[in-house]
């Protein structure tokens, strides 16, 4: 019994010679291939909430005394204290964008892209 004839592309199919053949696929950009100077806003995580308890103590002193603020004056001031120091480390921790080595956030990244925008054409 005699072996059964295959045609030409069956064999070249079998024996992988078709993938030779094949060129890699040619790479077409739509757009130019630039940064954008912004990226989409994500949601960042939730920052952890400051000054809870100088606020809640000042609440406590507002409502003993029907919210008068001068019996409050000095839970008034803790309060803008510790707000004022909060707002000062987070103004430095923004600062510090560059030297940070975890991922950057689309805020951090979009300040950073402001700062050294794509240059879209030659003088």
């Amino acid at each position: 019994m005699a072996a059964p004839v295959y045609p030409a592309w069956v064999i070249r199919w079998v024996s992988g010679q078709w993938r030779q053949k094949k060129r890699p696929p040619v790479l077409r950009s739509t757009r130019p291939l630039v940064l954008a100077n912004k990226v989409a806003n994500r949601r960042e995580q939730a920052g952890e909430a400051t000054c809870i308890t100088e606020m809640s103590v000042m609440m406590a002193c507002w409502k003993q005394n029907d919210f008068n603020d001068t019996a409050c004056a000095e839970e008034i001031r803790m309060f803008h204290d510790c707000v004022a120091k909060a707002e000062k480390e987070r103004k430095n921790q923004n600062e510090d964008i560059l030297s940070s080595r975890e991922n950057l956030t689309s805020s951090k990244v979009n300040t950073l892209l402001r700062r050294f925008p794509q240059i879209t054409r030659y003088v």
